[in-house]
């Protein structure tokens, strides 16, 4: 799977809540901007609706974009998605992989080095290192961890790396430079008017660090 993530660069991961014009349109905009992973996160809707809406999503990015779920193995498992991402309260890793097998993309969410460490041993695609500053996305979110930390990590881990959590245009290329493969910045890009735009921008600076 590394190869496979070998080249991504912003991570999309949609937000309902935040959406101005409908998950569905926020997607479609990504992929056609070059976006090549996408994550599926959703915390309101029915179980079903989940499934209906994560079809949607899938044949949008089809060959051109890694599809993931976030936390949900069920819906994961229902429409054949490209894997999941998940927590450190969430399932184990073990029983993840036993469930979905090994050709799917499982990614876990760390927060400091040691939880990095340990991802290693796990069999993991990637990693999303989070909070790297301070976001009101995630109300439960812990004390931002900064771009020392994606340094520290990339010195003792060879897995791509996802930073998440307070990232903008302004602050992008510190956390690339330090190391990370791959950034999300989910109120930047669903608050604007122009996702189209807002991910190319954030794609081309991504891709001047690299």
């Amino acid at each position: 799977m590394l190869n496979k993530l070998g080249n991504i660069d912003f991570y999309m991961i949609t937000d309902s809540n935040l959406s101005k014009n409908g998950i569905v349109t926020d997607v479609s905009n990504a992929v056609d901007a070059g976006c090549k992973i996408v994550q599926y996160r959703e915390k309101c809707k029915s179980t079903k609706d989940m499934i209906k809406e994560a079809k949607k999503l899938k044949k949008i990015c089809n060959d051109k974009a890694i599809f993931l779920i976030n936390d949900r193995i069920d819906v994961a498992l229902a429409v054949d998605a490209d894997g999941v991402h998940i927590g450190q309260d969430d399932m184990d890793i073990k029983t993840v992989r036993r469930i979905l097998g090994n050709d799917k993309i499982i990614g876990l969410t760390i927060h400091n080095l040691e939880e990095a460490l340990e991802a290693k041993k796990l069999g993991l695609d990637y990693i999303g290192v989070a909070p790297i500053f301070q976001t009101d996305t995630k109300k439960d979110a812990l004390k931002p961890c900064g771009v020392e930390m994606i340094k520290k990590i990339r010195e003792k881990v060879e897995l791509p790396i996802v930073a998440v959590g307070g990232i903008d245009k302004q602050n992008l290329k510190d956390v690339i430079c330090a190391g990370a493969d791959s950034a999300v910045s989910i109120n930047t890009v669903l608050a604007s008017n122009d996702v189209y735009s807002e991910i190319k921008d954030f794609i081309r600076i991504i891709g001047e660090c690299k």
